[in-house]
């Protein structure tokens, strides 16, 4: 446990010093569960949408996509179910003032108190499981008090009762206005006009990339949970009787597709069944992964049936079934939801390592997936004389335009090395005496250190073949 805080303290601070994520609104103390996205973290997450939703879009000829706005109608979160049933269970401490949900205090604390007693651990986690299905809100206090769990903070015992509250943030002085708590419901209210103004058939799919918001609780693990945060969304729209086909197809491409990120087949707890659903869905599964705190979910495969296109159809006083081959239905769905913010640290603590050196001595190396890492390469001369700046300024000027590159000539070349390391770059040319005697240059690749020369012409297409898209969506156009 000690070694996992450690990792995760470690990893917080590399992700802030290298430009990938920084606390929100800092130099005003802060605020709980907001972060920004620094220069290096905006291109890996650019990258990952990038990745996300070609594979979505370019390798499934029948899903296309969508941008709605985060602001939408009231009625819609009506029709959607989200103003009666988007709720969390909520416990308060007196004392503290602190608020928690009670089902995590009380699996956080089983996991830390029964770690060596898994009888009793499942005993209690089926207890809870039980009092959560039925909601039991009574019994779930009773546990609470019978495991003399106390505030995790002020170690103080003094709970309110347990009550249920909603988690959508609403507009100030705005009657009923939210911010969107999914981005689902853009696409369900924009359905209709999406299959006139593509001519789509049935089966089809949507996909959308957006900010959704939600009063969390337990905002906390760094970007895991965030009151704003964003989504990877598609919904995939079927034959109702099609139903089981396309949700046993979405999860195993969707498997695929995470394996493919070549984050190691073990960090993947995969496929596991929902005890409890969410109120819009008939049957859901979960991705789940392992994060430097334990198995949790990455993304959520559900069929929703056609329980939004329904409460929609009723709210608007609109139709929204589809009329053909004399048939008059409302079509089923299939969601894939991603985080990205999650998908974006579990890549980026997976591919975080510390590696001790033949010399004696260690470097820390962010081993990104080529294709996701914000710099692909970058340029750099031996010394800062003799003509070789400029060389190396030209090569970058030259190939700059066709990928992310960085120059650099501020500190000696090991130094160099190790801060391109250090965020992920996959590739270092270096310029050196004998360029100018051959237009060749030192490639230094940042996985195994091995260096090798090459010609100064090949540079911009050892990038682009090694570095791209191409390769990997290729590869995953053969499982699809």
């Amino acid at each position: 446990m000690k070694k996992c805080s450690y990792f995760f303290d470690f990893l917080i601070s590399h992700a802030k010093v290298y430009g990938f994520i920084f606390p929100s609104s800092e130099i005003y103390g802060g605020l709980n569960a907001i972060y920004d996205y620094g220069p290096h973290g905006v291109e890996l997450k650019n990258n990952i949408k990038e990745f996300w939703w070609k594979s979505m879009t370019l390798l499934h000829e029948n899903i296309v996509g969508i941008d709605s706005s985060i602001l939408m109608h009231p009625d819609i979160w009506n029709a959607s179910g989200h103003i009666d049933q988007f709720n969390e269970l909520l416990i308060d401490n007196k004392d503290s003032k602190k608020r928690y949900r009670p089902e995590i205090l009380i699996q956080e604390y089983v996991e830390k108190k029964f770690f060596n007693d898994p009888k009793k651990k499942e005993k209690i986690l089926s207890r809870l499981s039980k009092s959560l299905k039925k909601k039991d809100l009574v019994d779930i206090k009773i546990l609470i008090d019978e495991l003399d769990i106390c505030d995790p903070v002020y170690k103080t015992k003094n709970w309110t009762k347990i009550r249920r509250f909603n988690m959508m943030f609403k507009i100030k002085n705005e009657k009923n206005l939210y911010l969107r708590p999914e981005t689902a419901q853009g696409i369900f209210s924009n359905f209709h006009n999406i299959i006139k103004s593509n001519r789509m058939k049935i089966p089809f799919g949507i996909a959308q990339i957006g900010k959704s918001f939600r009063n969390e609780i337990f905002a906390r693990k760094f970007i895991f949970r965030m009151r704003e945060f964003e989504q990877m969304e598609m919904q995939f729209f079927l034959f109702p009787e099609e139903e089981i086909k396309w949700y046993e197809y979405w999860k195993n491409i969707r498997l695929k597709w995470h394996l493919e990120l070549n984050l190691g087949n073990k960090k993947y707890y995969k496929l596991c069944d929902h005890n409890h659903l969410a109120h819009y869905a008939s049957a859901g599964s979960d991705i789940q992964f392992h994060f430097p705190f334990g198995f949790q979910e990455i993304e959520g495969i559900h069929s929703r049936r056609d329980f939004d296109l329904k409460n929609h159809e009723f709210f608007s006083k609109k139709k929204l079934r589809i009329f053909e081959s004399k048939k008059n239905y409302l079509p089923y769905v299939i969601e894939t939801s991603l985080g990205l913010d999650r998908l974006f640290l579990a890549i980026f603590s997976s591919s975080l390592k510390k590696e001790e050196l033949k010399n004696g001595k260690s470097r820390i190396v962010l081993k990104l997936p080529y294709y996701l890492s914000p710099i692909k390469a970058a340029i750099f001369p031996l010394v800062k004389k003799d003509g070789l700046p400029e060389i190396a300024k030209r090569i970058f000027n030259d190939i700059r335009i066709h990928n992310r590159l960085v120059y650099d000539q501020k500190e000696s070349i090991g130094k160099l090395y190790r801060r391109q390391d250090a965020i992920g770059t996959p590739f270092c040319f270096t310029v050196d005496y004998d360029t100018i005697k051959t237009n060749t240059v030192t490639m230094r690749n940042r996985d195994d250190m091995k260096q090798k020369r090459i010609h100064i012409k090949e540079i911009s297409k050892i990038i682009e073949q090694e570095t791209g898209l191409k390769k990997v969506l290729e590869k995953l156009s053969k499982i699809i």
